[in-house]
């Protein structure tokens, strides 16, 4: 997820939903609450541990954030290097991932229907109008960063939205990826207390979406999905030769891409 989450264009909430951890993510994150700093003040705290106990999947988060990190801090180089080295076969791969992404949430629909297309629609014309925004000029002050983190949080957790993208189109993506790399500890921390703040939030909504309209829910970011395919596509087109010598090995990456998450989840579902 800390690889996908570097890369415009692909999702972290994808990478969570091929490994069968979305659910559980989305459930985890809106249990929080805070009511373990009540008995915290009132220096209870046998208190505070049993609520704190209760809230957070410890057992969850601590090897997700961990994985998080030391990819953010690491396999992103190797991602951004394969980016800007073989741009094409790179988003080829991601291309492919995605599309799977797309067919394992289909199969999560019993019985396809037209009001469940009529949401994959909305949701694919949705993203696509989204993707083809222009990136604006913004400064980046503290303020504007803690706005950033909060928003593009909220689209890290969603299968198809790129919360980088989104940081593209805020412009803060490069200012951000640099405070990461070079360690800018200010900017971070803000960047961080932005997006919890908009993830315990918009976890909420989600997980509520999910236990009530979970059918159209998946069907709207079927649409997702399918409407951000036009970022990683745009870029093997504009980097690949256009004739059967050269799109032929983009080809081969996508499919190899595809067939790997279907093994994925089909591994992830049976464990």
């Amino acid at each position: 997820m800390g690889s996908a989450d570097i890369v415009p264009g692909v999702s972290g909430g994808t990478i969570a939903l091929i490994t069968g951890i979305y659910e559980r993510l989305i459930y985890s994150i809106s249990k929080i609450n805070f009511k373990f700093i009540k008995p915290l003040v009132k220096l209870d705290l046998k208190g505070f541990w049993r609520e704190l106990l209760d809230e957070i999947d410890f057992g969850f988060f601590i090897p997700l954030v961990l994985g998080i990190g030391i990819a953010m801090l690491t396999i992103a180089k190797v991602v951004t290097y394969c980016m800007d080295v073989y741009t094409a076969l790179t988003y080829a791969f991601f291309l492919g991932l995605i599309i799977a992404s797309a067919y394992i949430l289909l199969k999560k629909i019993p019985k396809l229907q037209i009001k469940h297309v009529a949401f994959v629609i909305i949701g694919l014309v949705l993203a696509y109008i989204f993707v083809s925004l222009n990136p604006i000029a913004a400064n980046h002050s503290l303020p504007v960063i803690f706005i950033s983190g909060l928003i593009a949080i909220c689209a890290m957790i969603l299968p198809g939205i790129s919360g980088s993208f989104l940081l593209l189109l805020l412009g803060q993506y490069e200012y951000m990826l640099t405070a990461l790399h070079e360690l800018h500890f200010t900017e971070l921390i803000v960047f961080i207390v932005g997006a919890v703040i908009g993830i315990l939030g918009f976890s909420k909504l989600l997980n509520y979406l999910l236990k009530n309209y979970e059918e159209f829910t998946m069907a709207f970011l079927i649409g997702v999905m399918l409407g951000t395919l036009k970022i990683p596509a745009l870029e093997v087109v504009s980097n690949v030769t256009l004739n059967v010598s050269g799109l032929l090995p983009c080809v081969i990456v996508a499919v190899i891409a595809f067939v790997l998450i279907i093994i994925l989840e089909t591994r992830f579902t049976k464990e």
